[in-house]
This record gives structure tokens, sequence and C-alpha cells, in this order.
């Protein structure tokens, strides 16, 4: 038996992912378990990337994992408002977003959700797009006014969710929702994984982005922490400038039901492979 689970793990593995041992050692780990993945910055906009995204998000699904995907996409967005002419400004690194803008980040949203579901579907996998036109779960309330259309995740249906992870679909969420008036809303990415994260009471958050992961005061990666050591870090100033909200927001998830945050590095091949499926990891492990 174990021999043909090593020959069915050879065909699936890449070549310069994690070793088969290693990969077999943590597959009864992590086995019909949830983990959310929320991808950002130039993993979703470098084709070369990409392709690896789909591809580890597909063998995580072939390995009995719940992969469920949540995307963000600001420089696609940035593109199409530079490209109409419309400047965007930003309040605590949210974008304002009025009546016309909700309407273009609506239309970029859920193309690029198709685009990721089309790929998925195309590796084999099952795929499910979730947003503000269809499978919405996410209702929100407005942030601020200044801020426009800029929701807060209020509720996560997690019935519509859980129906798409038991028909072995991936689902593909774009980080969109609806207010109780039924108005579209721009959420923050990492903002709406970590809300999706808590509801499902996931093992794991992955938060892939264009950084490596926390760094010490020599640019080290650290390649565990927890919220007091967080914290601290924050007030020597290690931690810094946009990491802020990202590290606050991996605390909140973490304190509230999900085992572990792992911020890692998507430009580095395979990393969700190997922070998963090898002794080594891939960036920082934020606990309790």
């Amino acid at each position: 038996m174990k021999k043909i689970e090593e020959v069915n793990l050879e065909k699936i593995l890449p070549s310069n992912g994690p070793s088969v041992d290693e990969v077999a050692k943590y597959l009864s780990k992590y086995k019909n378990e949830d983990i959310v993945i929320k991808v950002g910055g130039s993993v979703l906009n470098e084709p070369n990337l990409f392709k690896i995204l789909i591809e580890d998000i597909s063998i995580l699904k072939k390995l009995n994992f719940n992969p469920c995907l949540v995307h963000g996409g600001g420089k696609r967005l940035t593109n199409k408002l530079n490209e109409l002419n419309i400047q965007s400004s930003f309040i605590n690194g949210l974008r304002v977003t009025d009546e016309k803008v909700i309407s273009i980040v609506e239309d970029v949203f859920i193309k690029f959700n198709k685009e990721i579901v089309y790929a998925l579907k195309n590796h084999s996998s099952d795929a499910k797009g979730i947003h503000s036109k269809e499978n919405n779960i996410i209702n929100v309330k407005k942030v601020s006014e200044e801020l426009g259309f800029v929701g807060m995740p209020n509720e996560i249906n997690i019935n519509i969710l859980k129906k798409i992870i038991e028909s072995n679909e991936i689902p593909v969420i774009a980080p969109l929702g609806l207010s109780l008036d039924n108005h579209v809303y721009n959420i923050n990415a990492d903002t709406a994984a970590g809300a999706i994260a808590k509801k499902l009471k996931a093992r794991r958050l992955l938060i892939v982005s264009d950084v490596q992961g926390v760094l010490d005061k020599e640019k080290n990666l650290i390649t565990e922490i927890n919220s007091s050591k967080a914290n601290q870090m924050i007030t020597n100033n290690i931690i810094s400038g946009g990491m802020i909200p990202k590290i606050n927001n991996c605390i909140d998830v973490a304190n509230n039901g999900v085992k572990g945050v792992v911020i890692i590095d998507g430009r580095r091949p395979h990393s969700i492979l190997f922070e998963l499926l090898s002794d080594k990891g891939a960036g920082t492990l934020i606990r309790k």
C-alpha cells in the first residue's frame, strides 16, 4: 500500500517541491482540513508564479486537503483605473471607493475571479466562484463615510461555503460583499480571508504575498512568533508600516479559532507546498 502511495505522490508532486518522504509524513496531519489561502501581489500578476500557484492548489486538492482561495486584485484595479484616467486616494491603506469606482472594482474582481476558476478547472480541479453576483457569502458593514463603498465583513454565510467544499469544489472568493440594502462593497482581501478562516475554524490561514515573512532587526526571517512577541515587535518598531495591519489581522485570526496563520513569500516556487508539507516550512508561523 505504501508503495502505491509513493508512486502516486511522485506523479502528483513537482520535482522542485518537497520530497515524497516529507510529504508522506504530513498527509495525515492535514487530511480533510480546511486551509484558507489568501493570495495577492506579484503572485497573481506574474504569469509563471500564477501558474505555480494554480498547480499547488490543485495538488493540495488531490492530496485531500480542502483549499479555499481568497484573491486580491489591487494591481489590476489600479491599472484599470489608470487606463480610465481615474485617480485613487487612500486612507490608512484602503482605497476611497465612490459609486463610479465600486462599479469598476466589481467588474475587475469578477473577471479575475472567473479567470482563476477557469485556470483551476484546466488543472482538473473543480472550482466555484464566489463574489457579489454569484454565491455571495460576505455580508458587510460600511467602514466609514469617507471611504465610501469599503466594507468590513459583518457575517459570513458558512452554509454556502461548506456546501461548495462538501461538493468537492475549490471555493474561489473575490474580496467583495453585500450590505443589508444589497449594495456591493470592496473589502481588504486580508480582512476577508481572516473572517472566512475564523468562521470555518480553518487549520491554517496562509497569507501569500511579496514579503518573505516577519523579519528581525537584522532582516533575518523569524520562523515562528506568538501574539505577545508580535506586539512587542510592533512596540519596538521592528514590525512597522504596512506590515502592522497585516500582523494585527494575523494575531486576531490566531486568537479566534485558527490553529496557525502563516505569512509566506509567493515569489518562491511552491512555497505553499513547502509550508504545509515539509519540515522547514516557508515563512513566519503566527500562533496564539
